[in-house]
Order: structure tokens, then C-alpha cells, then sequence
């Protein structure tokens, strides 16, 4: 079988289970088409996620039907060694890996109330429906990393490994940066604290008279940028980790259609609605007002920095001890001050900084530190920012010097294919496998059908 694909299958997350989601498709007139040990695969499996595909738009390669019953089957023989292993995966993590796909879905489709219409199905049903396959996914990954836990990668093999690159089709990468941050928000004034918690006040008054709904006044006030363009709803699962605690504790304490009062979080001050609530999900609407920071407490943060900058250009304090003791930005905290792309790497872009840092980085050479610099964050919060330049790569063909930390990775993943590979080729004839006539020709299948022969030769 090709493990490489079923390798970037496991990792990428993207099983059949979640093809059980997609829109109203075609009736199939199920059948099991292949059975690895006591597990099997269903017809309508492939088909459902054939439909799901075409619906999500991706090209349909003409051996698809094929490709995924590979896949499927690969997964399945990863399970069963899971199981005989004993390998540990709780209720908990595949009730979190839920979660996270509902939400996904829930994101595509605009709210719960569309995901169930579209879905002919409620979310707790959803829910039930994906257990399997979830588990199956979580179990299956966990033995791909014992499989290839121990595989370690030298300089050697890497430099090995990139002389077999035909050299005209390495890749070409734009300028990346990488870039430190110091940040601080200042904090407001008591009357600007006490400001915003009048207007919430207000607006709690308002909606518990009638004379104004939720919707309405967060739409019109909310300083929340994620959730004023859906007039401040909210979709919550009370064990979510990216919610404040006390937005959380505070959510899931009110009764359907119950108005909190005013309360602070790390973000400001909030007042919340709750719509509805099924056990550990809910659906809120909130008002946020975040105090705001006049010029100057603005100007005390830049004359805190001025001073934490003259530290680190006088060789007195490192860039890190300098995040830890003064940086307000806890994400920041965790990564030394970098600032992180979409996929959590250091390595940044032009055309992924905000417009205030790609003037600052015109005038930054390598190695220098910016002025204390006044910004709004993503969330609208003002705050002061000193900007290190950590490297710069100029536009270049992909080469060792520049991106060896590229190339191992891909070499590294190669090599975990090539033993994963070894492993199936152990395994597959140790399996009970059947594959149905209709599959039996297909590229993909020869390995399993050659398996699937022998064991009917030894019956």
C-alpha cells in the first residue's frame, strides 16, 4: 500500500468519519467491500466520502474510489495493533477531538441551527455518530507514533537526502522573517473602568425592560472584533481551553435567556446572555467594553520600554528575560517573545504582519530593536510594543544553508514513511483481509489482495 499517503492521511486528521457529516447524498446500496482482522469497511464509507470531497471542492483524482479504500484499510490495520497494544486513548480526548470538529463545522455553516438543518441531524447526534470514527482516528495515529517514535534523522542522511532532489524543482521562498515582541498594555484609569461599567449597566437595564434586544446593542456597542459581526453570539463548550475562565464560569452559571451583571475578564468588562444550553455546550450572546487608555498611560508604557530597550542594546538583559519580566502577552510568553504564523512556526512573511509592523521593518536591520512603538491589537486593545528582528532571509531557491531545518523535517518524514512501509509489509499477512471482486484490480490493492489470497489458500 502507499503508507506515505495513508502517513499524511493519519497526520492531516482527515478520516471517513467526518464524511458522514456532509450533505443529503445519494442513497448507496451498502455492502462491506473489504474486512481487515474484525474490522470492515463499508461501501457507502468510500462513497459518503467521495460525496464529501466533491462537495468541499477538491479534485476527484480518477482512482479515488480506490485510494480511499487504501486508506481506509490502512487505518483499520493501524487500529487493530492499537488495540492489541493496549494502547491508551480516553473518552476525554476523543470527546475533545469532537468538539473541535463540531465547532469546525459549526464555523463553515454560520451556527448550530444551520450545522442541524444541513446535517438532518442535532449536534448530540452528531456527536454519537462520529464516536467511532473518532476513536478509530485517535487510535490509529497514536500507533503511527509508536511505529516511528524512535526514528531519528542524521545531518548525513539530511544532506543525503537533499542531493536526490532533482535541483529544478525545489521550491522558491519569499523573504520570511523572524521577529521578537515586548508588549504592554497599559492599564486604563479608574474612570475610564468605571465608564464602561455605567454602559453595561445601562445596556442590562435595557434588555431586562425590553426596550432593547442583545443583538441589537452588541452589534451596535460590543468593542469584541470576533464576535461583533454576529451580534455578539458566541458558540461555548465549558471544557474549551481558549476561553477566559472567568467568561466561562460566569456563562454557564445563567439560565436560558438570563442576563449576567457586569464582570471582568482579561479582556474587559463583559455583561452575557445566555440563549440556550444542551449540558456542556451552550450559545451565548455578550457585550464587551474595554476601558479605554488614554495618551498617558500610553506614555508611561513607552518610558517603561525606552528603559527595558536601553538594557537590551546595552548587553544588560537578554531579549528573553526581558519577554518574562515585562511582556503582558501570554501567548508571547511561551515562545520567547516570537511571534508565530498560522501554523505556529516562527518563520513569518511579509504579507502576514499587520500594516504597522511591515513600516517598522523597512527601517530594522538584524539584530536591532525598534523605538517603544504604540499598536492595536487583533482584539482592538491598545498597548506599546518594542519589535526585534531576529533574522531575515532574502527571496531564494530552497538550499541547506538557509532551510536545513525544511529539508530534515522532510527527510525525517520519509524516513518514518519508509518504516511504516516495513511495518505494513510485516503486518498485512498476519491479518484476515477480504476485499470485494469490484476492488480487486485496483493498483492500490495488490498488497491486500495478495494477503487476502493467502489466507484463502490456507482456509
Amino acid at each position: 500500500m502507499n503508507t506515505k499517503r495513508l502517513c499524511l492521511l493519519v497526520i492531516a486528521n482527515c478520516l471517513l468519519v467526518i464524511a458522514s457529516f456532509a450533505q443529503p447524498k445519494k442513497m448507496v446500496a451498502d455492502k462491506i467491500i473489504a474486512v481487515v482482522g474484525d474490522k470492515i469497511v463499508l461501501k457507502s464509507d468510500i462513497e459518503n466520502s467521495i460525496q464529501d470531497m466533491e462537495r468541499q471542492g477538491m479534485e476527484i483524482p480518477a482512482n479515488a474510489r480506490c485510494l480511499t479504500l487504501e486508506q481506509a484499510m490502512g487505518i483499520k490495520a493501524l487500529v487493530l495493533q492499537a488495540e492489541k497494544d493496549s494502547l491508551p486513548v480516553t473518552e476525554e480526548e476523543i470527546a475533545a477531538d469532537i468538539d473541535n470538529q463540531i465547532r469546525y463545522f459549526i464555523g463553515n455553516y454560520g451556527s448550530k441551527e444551520k450545522l442541524e438543518e444541513i446535517s438532518g441531524k442535532t449536534v448530540y447526534q452528531l456527536k454519537e455518530d462520529f464516536k467511532d470514527g473518532f476513536r478509530d482516528r485517535k487510535l490509529a495515529g497514536a500507533m503511527r507514533n509508536k511505529i516511528v517514535e524512535s526514528i531519528k534523522i542524521t545531518p548525513k542522511e539530511v544532506n543525503i537526502y537533499f542531493d536526490k532532489l532533482p535541483k529544478d524543482s525545489l521550491p522558491f521562498y519569499e523573504s520570511e522573517l523572524e521577529i521578537g515582541q515586548v508588549i504592554r498594555y497599559p492599564k486604563a484609569s479608574r474612570e475610564a473602568e468605571e465608564y464602561s461599567l455605567n454602559q453595561l449597566n445601562d445596556f442590562k437595564t435595557q434588555l431586562e425592560s425590553g426596550r432593547k434586544d442583545m443583538k441589537t446593542l452588541a452589534a451596535l456597542y460590543s468593542d469584541d472584533p470576533g464576535s461583533k459581526d454576529k451580534s455578539g453570539e458566541y458558540e461555548l463548550n465549558r471544557n474549551e481551553k481558549q476561553w477566559d475562565p472567568t467568561f466561562i464560569a460566569k456563562a454557564f452559571s445563567l439560565k436560558e435567556g438570563q442576563i449576567s451583571s457586569p464582570f471582568k475578564s482579561k479582556f474587559g468588562y463583559h455583561i452575557i446572555q445566555m440563549i440556550s444550553r444542551a449540558g456542556d455546550d451552550a450559545t451565548v450572546r455578550h457585550i464587551l467594553k474595554i476601558p479605554q487608555v488614554t495618551k498617558t498611560e500610553l506614555n508611561e508604557g513607552i518610558e517603561k520600554l525606552d528603559t527595558v530597550r536601553s538594557k537590551l542594546i546595552a548587553g544588560t538583559m537578554q531579549f528573553g528575560e526581558a519577554v518574562n519580566k515585562y511582556s503582558d502577552d501570554d501567548v508571547s510568553k511561551f515562545t520567547g517573545g516570537r511571534k508565530q504564523n498560522a501554523e505556529g512556526g516562527t518563520n513569518i512573511t511579509i504579507d502576514q504582519l499587520d500594516k504597522d509592523l511591515v513600516v517598522m521593518m523597512k527601517d530594522l536591520k538584524v539584530g536591532q530593536y525598534s523605538q517603544p512603538t504604540e499598536f492595536t491589537d487583533e482584539k482592538g486593545k491598545k498597548g506599546v510594543r518594542i519589535v526585534y528582528l531576529m533574522s531575515r532571509t532574502e527571496p531564494h531557491r530552497e538550499n541547506m544553508r538557509d532551510d536545513y531545518n525544511k529539508i530534515a523535517q522532510r527527510a525525517l518524514e520519509e524516513k518514518k514513511n519508509e518504516a511504516l512501509e516495513k511495518w505494513f509489509n510485516q503486518k498485512i499477512s498476519s491479518y484476515y483481509i477480504m476485499v470485494d471482486n469490484e476492488y480487486k484490480n485496483c493498483e492500490e490493492m495488490k498488497k491486500w489482495s495478495m494477503s487476502a489470497n493467502a489466507t484463502a489458500a490456507v482456509k
